[in-house]
């Protein structure tokens, strides 16, 4: 009898455990500053820059709950775990990008060299740090877990 990872119903396909949850925050992260940058200008009473500190609460909170769950993963090395996480940082910061450059058309300013160019900057930006960090505390909390 052939063991489960022979077979074509393997448990453990590589890009479908990872990829929805990297899809999904990448898309709360942007939503998130998003949402919080309108809050921001929306004229609500509140401290200066309450709304941008919340966004960062809020990114924080899903990418180290992300992270958690990467590095729960019971075939996830350090390096994928950080790979995964760092990739919904970047896809979220990309969709940043595109907005910023698609809110700008839509008001009819014209095409700013820098909204295109913060298609390539942001996600390296993000994704860079995010993959360190995300490296660190997968790599911490594979230690505190001990072996498996």
């Amino acid at each position: 009898m052939a063991s489960p990872s022979e077979t074509s119903e393997s448990p453990e396909r590589p890009i479908s455990r990872w990829l929805p949850a990297a899809l999904l925050c990448g898309a709360v992260y942007s939503a998130v500053g998003i949402g919080f940058a309108f809050l921001d200008r929306s004229g609500i009473p509140a401290v200066p820059h309450f709304w941008r500190f919340a966004a960062w609460v809020v990114s924080a909170v899903v990418f180290a709950a992300h992270t958690i769950r990467e590095a729960q993963r019971p075939a996830a090395t350090s390096f994928r775990a950080a790979l995964h996480v760092a990739i919904a940082a970047a896809l979220g910061a990309f969709l940043l990008a595109v907005w910023i450059l698609a809110h700008s058309r839509v008001r009819g300013a014209p095409i700013n060299p820098y909204a295109i160019l913060a298609l390539v900057v942001f996600p390296l930006v993000t994704g860079i740090p995010a993959y360190a960090v995300a490296l660190a505390a997968t790599t911490f909390l594979g230690r505190a877990r001990g072996p498996r």
